[in-house]
């Protein structure tokens, strides 16, 4: 699959094997082909998702290799090594950018898995493990190999080719990440003067096609301002009442396991899940993970809420086909949030001159969800749990 970086890749496997053989290599290399696949994201602009823990479980062990100097000195001596020790790569792949909260998935499991569904008959893995000993190796297999033109054989090592396209892939990201907090932060000092272009730069974050991230991100920071403006009168009796602000918090990182809340609500108690989808199982699975407590989903479409709940219904009768549990199921959907509520509230947030609040905690929520670091330090942790 050739797409808007392969060039790139192809350009610096020039670098190290020429021009008349950079193509060969690139055709004869599982994980080259692997590396381009993972690396389609990277002309797409932020919107587009950026994972970097598979690529940097594959970096952190070439690097590794050629540090120990098997990719020279030690040529030919690796099946000696007696392994890289786990916590020394997972300090390692931290130190990346765009890596201090990566997890151990990667390392133990999920490159492996993710490499063999794309060449389930090769029989062979990146990673090579000592499960008992958290020992670890990359498979030289897949980083030597040789490659015939004209009838001659050349022999290939493609290690520091592969850390360098690696490191052109994440520069890339990183490019266009700093962009998109450039536009935040222009947009932020001229939203209360360029009204238009401040709503059409929230509608182009909120397009179906746009990272789950930046839409859970941007989504958040619309409905925190919204809600803030609210308050209610409470209290334990009738003439101790108090008035408080509604304050939505964010209660974690996207697409993590947190038990199917992405914000919740104080003192109203509110939960909030964001979601792609319009799948039965997915919106309902959520539901069951907190007990059926009252659940607002936010959905990245612009279907009515109407619509999306009637296809809700319709595919769960055709799963249950029991009135009674479709009932209680979709009793739990306490409110349907689209895009068209959302840039509805924006455009009123834009008009009370709240929409420079927006777009700064679009910045924050970015940086913290991006594992992004810069000179200017996150310090304020208030609404975030």
């Amino acid at each position: 699959m050739y797409h808007a970086f392969t060039d790139r890749i192809i350009h610096i496997l020039t670098k190290y094997f020429g021009e008349d053989l950079a193509q060969i290599v690139f055709e004869s290399s599982p994980l080259l082909q692997y590396l381009n696949e993972k690396t389609r994201s990277a002309n797409r602009g932020s919107k587009a998702r950026g994972a970097f823990a598979n690529h940097y479980a594959l970096y952190v062990l070439v690097e590794d290799y050629i540090k120990k100097g098997y990719f020279d000195q030690r040529k030919g001596e690796y099946n000696k090594y007696d392994s890289a020790r786990f916590s020394d790569l997972f300090r390692r792949q931290r130190e990346l950018p765009f890596g201090a909260k990566l997890q151990n998935h990667a390392l133990n499991s999920r490159l492996n898995d993710e490499f063999a569904k794309f060449f389930p008959t090769l029989g062979l893995r990146p990673i090579i493990r000592d499960l008992k000993e958290q020992r670890y190796w990359i498979n030289e297999k897949l980083l030597v190999f040789s490659v015939t033109k004209d009838g001659q054989e050349y022999q290939i090592n493609i290690a520091k080719a592969v850390i360098d396209i690696i490191d052109a892939y994440v520069e890339t990201k990183k490019s266009a990440f700093q962009s998109f907090l450039e536009a935040c932060r222009k947009m932020s000092e001229l939203s209360e003067v360029d009204t238009e272009g401040a709503i059409e730069f929230i509608r182009a974050q909120l397009q179906p096609n746009v990272d789950a991230r930046i839409f859970e991100i941007v989504s958040y920071a619309i409905l925190k301002a919204y809600y803030g403006k609210q308050s209610i009168f409470w209290g334990w009796t009738a003439e101790d009442l108090q008035q408080e602000y509604l304050v939505l918090f964010k209660t974690g990182r996207t697409n993590a396991n947190d038990g199917g809340i992405d914000f919740v609500m104080k003192p109203l108690g509110r939960f909030f899940q964001v979601t792609e989808t319009i799948d039965v199982n997915k919106y309902f699975l959520d539901i069951d993970k907190i007990q059926r407590y009252p659940l607002t989903f936010v959905v990245k479409t612009n279907d009515d809420p109407d619509v999306v709940q009637q296809r809700l219904i319709e595919q769960a009768q055709r799963k249950y086909g029991i009135a009674a549990i479709v009932k209680r199921y979709v009793e739990a959907i306490e409110q349907i949030i689209n895009i068209p509520f959302l840039l509805t509230v924006f455009e009123s947030l834009v008009k009370s001159g709240k929409s420079s609040d927006v777009m700064a905690e679009i910045i924050r929520q970015s940086r913290v969800e991006f594992n992004y670091d810069d000179d200017d330090e996150i310090t304020d942790d208030e609404n975030v749990l």
